[in-house]
């Protein structure tokens, strides 16, 4: 079986999911694709040779017969209105983050899927298919340092032009880490609080950088994430989980070992998709190979969404108000109560 797939959005990250389902991954094809910017549209069947459709809008891309699946990668604002449209009219849907920019449009796709009676929205919080995090979960899972008590976690890049304001640090940074570490002990926040350290002489007027993130979980893990934009030294992501037997980390990225000149050295990332390149190809597989297995995504829900969208917003409340911030979640549906999958 070849699912059949419309792109909405051909930008850089539509670009490289065209190149994934066309040239590394298997059981999907691109059929139909469309951008606001039309020229965008066409140049990206050009460019990947696709035997692809070019339409003028959503609307009329989710309404090709043909079309089994939707990938939604555009401008995250206009996320929300291809989703629904696509749940409409019954098409599976990988949308990459943010779900929707609120918690109230994260709940109007999960009342949609949940009327439609059945699984079709995958949200692409890649990080649950990295390497490493699956190891770390496994570790967890497996009660292999007891019941956790706190984690430190950091998110750093080395650096970020004049667009990345404070907020970003929530909406486009620490979102990953909000979902990969309530997946990893499936534990709902319960509150936020804002520090921000020392500003680095590296960042710029409209930025505060570092920050660091208190979050508490209902069952009272305290989680601190570091977000640091401008650490200069390269693209570094941390994680490290106290239990009460012992503690469990994220393993570092695989690198040679040089000893030369009397020092032991080795190399650190700069770029974030080489990073998760891996996890990007097995969370597009897993969306392929479940559709056809199962007959649903099994990857993030609607509902890990919909936590992500109300996390982030009691982020940026804490960011503003440097006060500690309830995080208040709606009871989880029964729809989404079984346990995601993801396979290797």
């Amino acid at each position: 079986m070849t699912i059949k797939i419309g792109v909405i959005g051909t930008g850089a990250i539509g670009r490289e999911h065209i190149n994934r389902i066309e040239n590394i991954l298997s059981g999907g094809e691109v059929k139909a694709v469309t951008d606001v910017n039309q020229e965008s549209a066409y140049k990206a069947v050009e460019d990947y040779n696709l035997d692809a459709t070019v339409y003028p809008d959503d609307i009329s891309l989710v309404g090709d017969e043909n079309i089994d699946a939707v990938f939604v990668t555009s401008w995250g604002p206009a996320h929300e209105q291809s989703v629904l449209i696509a749940i409409e009219a019954g098409k599976y849907v990988f949308c990459e983050k943010p779900l929707a920019t609120n918690a109230e449009g994260c709940l109007r796709i999960v009342e949609a899927e949940q009327k439609h009676g059945k699984r079709l929205v995958q949200v692409g919080f890649m990080r649950r298919y990295d390497e490493g995090y699956v190891q770390l979960k496994d570790a967890l899972d497996n009660n292999e340092i007891g019941n956790p008590l706190m984690i430190r976690c950091s998110h750093r890049n080395p650096a970020v032009d004049e667009n990345y304001k404070t907020n970003m640090a929530v909406t486009e940074t620490l979102i990953h880490e909000i979902d990969a570490l309530h997946w990893l002990i499936n534990d709902n926040y319960e509150s936020v609080r804002v520090d921000f350290p020392k500003k680095t002489k590296h960042s710029h007027a409209e930025l505060q950088d570092p920050q660091v993130f208190t979050l508490k979980t209902q069952s009272g893990v305290l989680i601190q994430a570091e977000v640091f934009v401008n650490c200069k030294y390269g693209y570094d992501i941390q994680c490290e989980v106290m239990g009460e037997e012992g503690i469990a980390k994220l393993p570092e990225v695989a690198s040679v070992v040089v000893r030369k000149e009397s020092k032991v050295s080795s190399n650190i990332l700069n770029d974030w998709k080489i990073r998760f390149m891996d996890a990007y190809n097995k969370e597009l597989q897993n969306f392929l190979d479940s559709i056809e297995k199962i007959g649903e995504p099994q990857g993030p829900t609607s509902w890990d969404g919909y936590i992500a969208a109300v996390t982030a917003d009691a982020c940026l409340q804490a960011q503003e108000s440097g006060e500690e911030v309830d995080i208040n979640l709606q009871d989880t549906p029964d729809f989404y109560k079984k346990e995601t999958a993801v396979w290797s």
